[in-house]
């Protein structure tokens, strides 16, 4: 049982070793101050936001960026109330989301996409704020290098709740494997809070086809397709001006069928490399569970899990401090607590996933 569970620790360790070697690979991008040239769509499906929706038009007011040069699309998903917009000084319109298939949030992209007319589309979320500088990065960026497809960064905007801190660390260690597969040319997940592509890139891998019996995965579904017909022209954006941030989930519930939303995709991935991470990664933290109640039950001596947990931390430290040091300039607060919890919430997260369903804008899914 020892050897077993530091056999697997061994591997945990190396794959987060290459994730941080990755990581170190992707230069900070550092807006140039170009010409604007690069005219976007962005695309909002939204649900029941009143409440968030001016939050994040206001932020899109304050863009350094010309007015002529970006529209927004805003989809409603068959919300309570119709949203209306109220003079507003840059182009936007709200449609009813057409519904085709058992994701929402994909029919409501596609629903946009027929609308679109500019060259490039960024999507993002009713309950984000995007920086000043966000459509001015990835223009620059645009400039400079041949893409089809752009993946960014999204944080957390925390208070001082533990449950803010515990997403944050949650957050910051999917970022750090998004950005560090990318440093490895492994790419494989992404975040459609802040992802932008070519409507020419989205037509080609035809869409969300494919993939529309899964509820969600707007995201790594289509980045998945992307990168295995056009590998060169999809990249990651690892630069401070484009990150958007967004809210955590208010309590525990919500933040776990969140997270089971997430995980229950993960078994379709066309990504080798990415199924293969989130199985290590899964028994990498179900292995710690297991090496606890070993303790509990005095079946492991205790310096056996001191030096287990310790090596665990220790790797996992490493890629959080570095990830967190780009998303939010500070330092990772209830940083023991969460990692003591984090391993249970995970293993209990990845196993309900597997047969169990989750809740989302007010509706139940099954995988």
């Amino acid at each position: 049982m020892i050897f077993g569970l530091f056999f697997i620790l061994a591997i945990y360790i190396s794959s987060i070793l290459l994730l941080i070697y990755g990581f170190s690979r992707i230069r900070t991008y550092r807006k140039k101050n170009f010409e604007p040239k690069t005219s976007f769509t962005i695309i909002v499906p939204f649900r029941n936001e009143e409440e968030n929706l001016p939050i994040l038009l206001e932020s899109f007011s304050k863009l350094n960026y010309p007015e002529n040069l970006f529209k927004v699309i805003l989809v409603d998903d068959s919300s309570n109330e119709k949203f209306q917009v109220l003079n507003s000084k840059f182009q936007v319109s709200v449609i009813d989301n057409i519904r085709v298939s058992k994701s929402p949030k994909k029919d409501a992209i596609t629903t946009a996409m027929r609308q679109v007319k500019t060259d490039w589309v960024i999507t993002t979320d009713a309950d984000c704020v995007v920086p000043e500088n966000w459509l001015a990065t990835f223009d620059n960026y645009i400039q400079e290098n041949q893409v089809s497809m752009l993946a960014g960064a999204v944080t957390y905007k925390c208070e001082s709740l533990f449950l803010d801190h515990f997403q944050q660390l949650d957050l910051t260690s999917l970022q750090g494997a998004t950005i560090g597969s990318f440093g490895l040319n492994k790419g494989f997940m992404c975040n459609g809070a802040n992802l932008a592509y070519t409507k020419a890139l989205f037509e080609s891998v035809n869409g969300f086809e494919g993939n529309d019996k899964i509820a969600s995965g707007d995201d790594v579904f289509l980045l998945q397709k992307a990168i295995e017909k056009f590998p060169n022209k999809v990249q990651y954006l690892k630069a401070d001006e484009a990150i958007v941030t967004t809210k955590p989930t208010e309590n525990w519930k919500a933040l776990f069928h969140q997270r089971v939303r997430w995980a229950a995709k993960t078994s379709s991935y066309k990504s080798t490399f990415g199924k293969f991470l989130g199985f290590i990664v899964f028994f990498g933290n179900l292995s710690f569970v297991i090496g606890f109640f070993l303790v509990v039950f005095r079946i492991w001596p205790y310096p056996i899990f001191v030096i287990f947990a310790f090596s665990k931390f220790s790797i996992d430290f490493i890629l959080l401090s570095i990830t967190n040091r780009f998303l939010t300039k500070t330092r990772i607060k209830s940083l023991l607590l969460s990692s003591l919890l984090y391993p249970f919430f995970s293993s209990a997260v990845a196993l309900y996933s597997l047969f169990g369903s989750y809740e989302w804008k007010d509706r139940k899914f099954k995988k």
